[in-house]
């Protein structure tokens, strides 16, 4: 059956189908062939534009005066949209780095900035280094056969950053957790509950947590990020609770859950392509491009919104002051005008221009360190792995924010 461009565009704000990736894809495509800027009406959501060529993406990006992350963000249900808006009036919002526009997000992005450098990653790679051997070591007393998701990949990119944050690894599996709760709100094997006011509730968890956590590192400061930002003043002034907490959330949630979709979708894109992880065994060299290749393939960020702040054309539409803009990263990474052979694996793939960390001052803040860790993680794999297949049907997460595979079956050789 042939798929018309508003059925398409529906799709976008379907959960359900970004599980399906060759759906998803075909719905992509054609929105990039006829309506690369289409108007989205759907029942549950505020319409919104679908703008899914890489070209027009970076165009917004680069313009963050003109389009603005407030007051939405996200592609959110409308009663759960307008339930931020009222909590953002109140002052109980989450309120993160993606909330934000400048000066705000600025001041705030900078406090956590330095962590995120060169000189603090190439201090982390031990650490990064360490938990990959552990976790390839772990394959390896499975016995050959594992969930690879739930098993490996969820907890190697956790350990990461809530070392980087400095919490106990008696609290990793709770963090674990409420992030799969947070992220997987739309997905009804992960979700606590399908009403905003139960979505809520994971919030609130994660608050209580966090206020705890700034009040210990305030009294008995640490050598950790957790204390940095528990400690920082704007204006002289330490942050707000939510502030403080929202900042917590952000990193110690999109820092690994994204990175564990990309190791585990970067790994079956190799499962299924052998010859290119053949070319990779042979030749180690080519991993760094390799990494980009498999945040390209997977895009764990599947979308954010912009609003326009005044009347503009984007490839000759007409948008209007207030209309919302959903920025579609999957397709924009598979943008025939940008990319060659955009559907094929190409673990040696240069350039590579994809947008799966954003673009301009919203760039991701953790990119350096998720390139490490895959890295640091198929590193530690290729030179162990004699075989491996698939031993069942991979699963994806029904999701429109964040997500990835929720389960990889897998069967595998390792060396000791």
């Amino acid at each position: 059956m042939s798929l018309t461009v508003p059925e398409a565009g529906r799709m976008l704000a379907d959960p359900a189908a970004y599980a399906d990736d060759a759906g998803l894809h075909r719905a992509l495509t054609l929105l990039r062939r006829e309506a690369p800027v289409h108007w989205v009406e759907t029942p549950g959501y505020h319409p919104f534009w679908a703008v899914t060529r890489h070209a027009d993406i970076m165009e917004i990006e680069r313009d963050h005066t003109r389009f603005r992350n407030a007051p939405r963000p996200l592609l959110a249900l409308a009663e759960i949209d307008d339930m931020n808006r009222a909590r953002v009036e109140q002052g109980t919002a989450l309120r993160t780095l993606i909330h934000m526009d400048d000066p705000d997000h600025r001041v705030i992005r900078a406090i956590g900035a330095d962590w995120f450098r060169p000189r603090a990653m190439r201090a982390l790679e031990p650490r990064v280094r360490e938990l990959a051997r552990r976790y390839v070591d772990r394959m390896a007393e499975l016995g050959g056969e594992c969930d690879f998701v739930q098993q490996v990949s969820v907890r190697f990119p956790l350990y990461v950053i809530l070392s980087l944050l400095g919490l106990p690894e008696s609290d990793f599996d709770r963090m674990l957790k409420l992030t799969q709760e947070l992220f997987g709100g739309d997905d009804t094997e992960m979700q606590r509950g399908a009403s905003s006011e139960e979505r809520f509730e994971v919030l609130l968890e994660f608050f209580a947590y966090f206020q705890e956590l700034t009040a210990a590192r305030r009294a008995k400061p640490t050598d950790d990020l957790a204390s940095a930002i528990a400690n920082a003043t704007v204006d002289g002034a330490p942050l707000n609770d939510f502030d403080t907490a929202s900042y917590y959330v952000i990193i110690a949630t999109a820092g690994h859950d994204t990175t564990s979709s990309t190791i585990s979708g970067g790994l079956q894109a190799l499962v299924e392509n052998p010859a290119e992880l053949d070319r990779l065994r042979a030749d180690p060299s080519l991993l760094p491009l390799a990494v980009d290749e498999m945040i390209r393939w997977v895009t764990p960020v599947k979308e954010f919104m912009r609003t326009a702040t005044e009347d503009c054309e984007l490839r000759g539409v007409p948008i209007k002051a207030g209309d919302a803009l959903l920025l579609s990263y999957p397709s924009a990474n598979r943008d025939e005008d940008v990319f060659t052979d955009p559907f094929r694996f190409d673990a040696a793939r240069d350039p590579n221009k994809h947008l799966a960390f954003g673009f301009g001052v919203h760039y991701c803040l953790g990119a350096a360190l998720a390139r490490i860790e895959v890295r640091a993680f198929f590193e530690e794999l290729l030179p162990r792995l004699d075989t491996i297949e698939l031993a069942g049907t991979p699963v994806g997460t029904a999701t429109t924010f964040v997500g990835g595979l929720k389960r990889l079956p897998i069967r595998y050789t390792l060396r000791s």
